[in-house]
């Protein structure tokens, strides 16, 4: 049949797609491997990632654990015939710290170290191997009067030496010890309970934990609620002209400013301008704050605008007001996405150093803070001190800084998605 123009009723009807025919075939194969193609990458990106992952932790995690274990020596002191003059009752009452911060610990325990391992004795002993003889008078005075046995920890070399990584000599003198059964490698767990020190023998990361505890506690108290109540005013309640968009930008850009243009204006601000304690965990916790806030901002606005507009249509129509619908239905319902910018927020806020390092957080802290206002240190901080350390005892000392540093990231996270997982709601 032929259709007006000249066509055949052939030329315009549509034709069945010949799939078995060489070309048909040719695209389908060329598809398939395209798509072979596109999920090797995949799996491969994933694969490397996994193997850097992986390659970060064994490295972390071998030369980190050494840093959890110490090696000490046991120290014999005739206390009654050495240079201290202490009265062991005297020790009982409200002078002794007084009593033993004036006498030459540190001498009697040198000298009694030359007297048990020969000359240069002391060497094999840590700088402040002193101070856990002055915890063992402390604990028990009466040792005055005769013989002790303490044990104190060893030099560096002879720590590393214990852990398979010391000099020939030091290797020496460890066996020498071992053959006296005077030598012991254990668990630190003053590590955990001490704070920074100059010995890294006897240094301790609580001090640090702690202050980076208030400090995060300061951050969450401040930064939560205010992103909250500003993402639900923007998106609920602000009217849309020119200066709610100029706020939305202002918003937008703050989540991508350096983190150390917030330790300037915390500098700024907190110190100069208002005068609080330098170096302090409220400090610190306003500055991480102002950096924070905008991204749980931006997350708390876009878990609203994830709410159906039904739920809000519904809630008005049983006769709910605006402020019903909004705290009872809206933000309920948006808390998992919000709980997530917070837990992103709070994590990059963990991890900063440059801008504590600007209020003055890189101060050498020897105690722990006993508040907010008091002097402190927080781990990222801790971790750039120690590696900027000449010792070679610090290089384990900052990978297990680091591990600890991980475990509370992961802790603080894992709480946060407890909570979203908690009060997420499906429909």
């Amino acid at each position: 049949m032929t259709m007006p123009g000249g066509l055949a009723a052939s030329d315009i009807a549509p034709r069945a797609t010949d799939w078995s025919g060489q070309a048909m075939q040719r695209r389908i194969r060329k598809r398939y491997a395209s798509e072979r193609r596109f999920r090797l990458m995949g799996l491969s990106a994933i694969l490397l990632s996994a193997g850097f992952l992986a390659f970060l932790l064994v490295t972390m995690l071998g030369n980190g654990l050494r840093g959890f274990s110490q090696t000490e020596i046991q120290l014999p002191i005739n206390f009654a015939s050495s240079s201290l003059m202490l009265d062991p009752v005297a020790l009982k009452g409200p002078g002794a710290d007084a009593a033993l911060a004036g006498a030459d610990i540190e001498g009697a325990t040198a000298a009694a170290a030359d007297a048990a391992f020969g000359e240069g004795g002391a060497r094999l002993l840590s700088d402040g191997a002193w101070l856990k003889v002055q915890d063992a008078i402390r604990s028990n005075p009466y040792i005055l009067k005769g013989r002790g046995e303490v044990w104190v920890p060893a030099s560096v070399e002879l720590d590393l030496a214990a852990k398979g990584n010391g000099s020939p000599d030091a290797e020496r003198a460890l066996a020498r010890l071992k053959a006296k059964t005077a030598v012991r490698t254990g668990f630190n767990s003053h590590f955990l309970t001490g704070s920074d020190a100059t010995d890294p023998t006897i240094v301790g990361i609580w001090g640090a934990l702690k202050g980076s505890l208030l400090t995060m506690g300061v951050t969450l108290l401040l930064a939560f609620p205010v992103g909250v109540l500003a993402a639900l005013y923007l998106e609920e309640y602000a009217p849309r002209n020119r200066w709610t968009d100029l706020i939305e930008v202002s918003i937008n850009n703050l989540a991508a400013v350096p983190s150390i243009i917030f330790g300037l204006l915390g500098l700024a601000v907190f110190l100069n301008f208002m005068h609080l304690p330098r170096s302090a965990p409220i400090v610190g916790g306003l500055t991480l704050a102002l950096m924070t806030m905008p991204v749980i901002v931006i997350a708390g606005r876009n878990a609203i605008k994830s709410v159906p507009p039904s739920i809000r249509d519904a809630a008005l129509g049983i006769g709910a007001s605006r402020v019903q619908v909004v705290f009872h239905h809206v933000l309920p319902l948006a808390l998992p996405g919000i709980l997530t910018g917070t837990i992103i927020g709070m994590a990059r806020a963990l991890g900063e150093t440059a801008p504590l390092l600007m209020i003055g957080m890189r101060a050498f802290i020897s105690a722990a803070p006993s508040g907010f206002t008091a002097p402190a240190t927080v781990l990222p901080v801790q971790v750039f001190l120690w590696s900027d350390e000449v010792s070679k005892g610090f290089v384990e000392k900052t990978s297990a800084a680091i591990i600890v540093l991980l475990v509370f990231l992961l802790a603080m996270n894992g709480l946060a998605i407890y909570l979203r997982n908690k009060f997420e709601i499906r429909w």
